[in-house]
């Protein structure tokens, strides 16, 4: 396993992480968690990823019991969570969602109880909230860290614009700002970190814990000639996953980089995942497996990041049509 500081940071993040989006009581029960989440701390897996939201706070329970059953040294991982839409979907009430005082702090409470933990090493602001000042966000989050109960703070899909007000604000008032962003970024989705947070990453930095790296599945090349049975696209709820990635033109892309891979002699899974953890600016890529083939295969991501020689990085460059890369391979 490797490991890359998060941002300007003295921590340390496996380079490949594991979390627990839609797979957490969705297609996985204890028993699997308990072995996927094994396999990845045998690994080097250092970061486990969560949030309030994710099955409703059931995924954060289902870790909780895991990480207590492994009895595992506390100081050996990292813990998050997440803190923005609630957990308990349609039923929430006004203060049971956003970023005000109010609910990052009860949001973090609640965490820390499905967890299991005392502490939570990251805590994210899982959506920028119109309708709550960053001062407020700030103060709350410095507070929280104040208190012990977070060890550093973030954001996840906040603009660079936000992030930079958030530094400004807590500059200003010698307080702490956030340290890392939870963006999504693969082959298809790219604008943030290759473009907005560039010069964040230049004069602030930030440390990045990137979600989706096989853009929901679509990148393993198991959508090629349909939806499979028990497929994440298959799930109630999801189906925004399906509309968003289940495009003809992604697959018919997915097909030539499965191509790149063959002749790799590696898994489109692994060439998608390697070619994410190939930008310097970023410091862990989110597995979320539902199988400890799936896994393994996975965590080959390392050895296959290896192999792309720069002619292979502007291969698959031509196979995805984007715009240039704003960073040396």
């Amino acid at each position: 396993m490797e490991y890359r500081k998060m941002g300007k940071t003295g921590l340390q993040l496996s380079t490949l992480s594991f979390g627990s989006w839609v797979t957490f009581h969705k297609q996985i029960d204890d028993r699997i968690a308990d072995e996927l989440m094994g396999i990845a701390y045998d690994a080097g897996v250092n970061f486990f990823d969560n949030a309030e939201v994710y099955a409703g706070g059931e995924s954060e329970k289902m870790m909780g019991r895991v990480i207590a059953k492994k009895n595992w040294d506390r100081t050996s991982y990292v813990l998050s969570s997440k803190a923005y839409f609630g957990w308990r979907g349609k039923q929430n009430k006004p203060n049971q969602t956003g970023l005000s005082r109010k609910h990052l702090t009860e949001a973090c409470h609640e965490a820390l109880k499905r967890l299991q933990t005392d502490y939570l090493d990251l805590y994210f602001c899982h959506r920028p909230d119109k309708s709550t000042p960053i001062e407020e966000v700030v103060h709350t989050m410095n507070t929280l860290i104040q208190q012990g109960k977070i060890l550093y703070w973030g954001t996840s899909e906040w603009s660079g614009v936000e992030i930079m007000e958030a530094h400004r604000i807590a500059q200003s008032y010698r307080l702490i700002g956030p340290a890392m962003e939870q963006p999504q970024y693969n082959l298809f989705e790219r604008e943030k970190v290759d473009k907005d947070y560039i010069e964040i990453f230049k004069n602030v930095g930030l440390g990045t814990t990137i979600w989706s790296p096989l853009a929901a599945g679509l990148l393993t090349g198991k959508y090629n000639d349909g939806i499979p049975e028990g497929s994440r696209f298959q799930i109630e709820g999801f189906e925004w996953l399906r509309d968003q990635w289940l495009i003809q033109d992604k697959i018919k892309r997915v097909q030539q980089l499965g191509a790149i891979a063959k002749a790799l002699k590696v898994s489109t899974a692994s060439l998608s995942i390697a070619w994410c953890i190939k930008n310097p600016n970023v410091t862990t890529a989110i597995l979320g497996a539902t199988s400890k083939t799936q896994l393994l295969d996975n965590l080959t991501a390392l050895d296959t990041a290896t192999l792309l020689t720069p002619e292979i990085m502007e291969q698959i460059e031509g196979i995805v049509e984007s715009k240039p890369k704003p960073y040396e391979y």
